[in-house]
């Protein structure tokens, strides 16, 4: 498994994880819990949880060729929510397993 991993600066995480996950539960699978989300994309899953600081990202499937493209991805999608603050700050880094 590869997993890659952000820390993303925003007062407002919650609210973008959780409208993150609504716009994307009419196609993928998704769960939202308060703060943190998850969606499952074919070939990786996305776990976000928020806090009043940030946005803790981890992207993680088998092949880290789609695991990095989905970097973008979620990173468009969440700025998109973030309009008024964007683009934010994102710090990918891969994590060991």
């Amino acid at each position: 498994m590869s997993t890659i991993a952000a820390r993303v600066p925003t007062e407002n995480g919650g609210k973008y994880v959780r409208q993150l996950c609504k716009h994307w539960s009419h196609k993928l699978q998704t769960e939202v819990e308060g703060d943190t989300g998850t969606v499952t994309f074919p070939t990786a899953v996305a776990t976000m949880a928020a806090d009043g600081e940030g946005i803790s990202i981890a992207i993680t499937g088998e092949n880290r060729s789609d695991v990095e493209g989905l970097t973008d991805v979620v990173a468009r999608h969440i700025d998109r929510f973030a309009f008024r603050e964007a683009p934010l700050a994102y710090d990918w880094r891969w994590r060991e397993d």
